[in-house]
């Protein structure tokens, strides 16, 4: 899915923006023990990809995004990262011990062959971290931050995927749900992402 560059002129504007995806990130990657090859598709700019870089000295770290020009951006700061699509990964059977799917699944109109790429990459018992937004508390702190323009520029979304039915395809594609959380709050309807944590099984 391509898009505007921009994420990290915003992210270096600082503020609550900043403040958030710093906070979401750091939610994500606590879920992280042993695991040595690390996959984060839909990496973009790399900001959460430079982050795993740093937190995780000595593991092997890549990052795809279908987009070139996001790609050059991270390997202009020498991130590990790579063109790729999440539709044909072109990893060998269980070649990762954990991927990081954040906010790419509500771009896509093949969610399903998405996950069971994930899935057949992944090492038995690897780690999927996966994050999805909540679009109409999005619109909704976004007006209210008066952010007007944000709030009403298509977010490019195909769907809005409720915790509910997302953990449903993942049971159905093969993965055991460890934990999932809702982020900020701990009630869905009030929250901006939801992140689940599971395990190929």
């Amino acid at each position: 899915m391509k898009g505007p560059l921009g994420q990290r002129i915003q992210y270096a504007k600082g503020g609550i923006g900043k403040w958030y995806w710093d906070y979401r990130d750091n939610k994500t990657l606590a879920f992280i023990g042993n695991e040595k090859k690390i996959l984060d598709v839909g990496c973009g700019e790399g900001i959460t990809l430079e982050k795993l870089v740093t937190r995780f000295p000595g593991r092997q770290v890549l990052g795809i995004d279908y987009d070139p020009e996001k790609i050059k951006v991270c390997q202009s700061l020498n991130l590990p990262a790579e063109v790729g699509n999440a539709y044909e990964l072109r990893f060998k059977d269980r070649s990762f011990d954990c991927c990081l799917f954040l906010e790419v699944i509500e771009h896509l109109h093949e969610p399903l062959r998405a996950l069971r790429e994930i899935y057949r990459i992944l090492c038995p018992g690897g780690l999927l971290l996966l994050i999805f937004p909540n679009d109409f508390i999005f619109k909704l702190a976004r007006i209210i931050c008066l952010k007007f323009k944000e709030a009403f520029t298509p977010s490019g979304h195909v769907k809005q995927w409720t915790p509910q039915n997302m953990h449903q395809v993942l049971i159905e594609v093969g993965f055991s749900i460890i934990k999932m959380e809702y982020l900020p709050f701990s009630c869905w309807w009030s929250s901006l992402h939801c992140l689940i944590a599971c395990r190929k099984v």
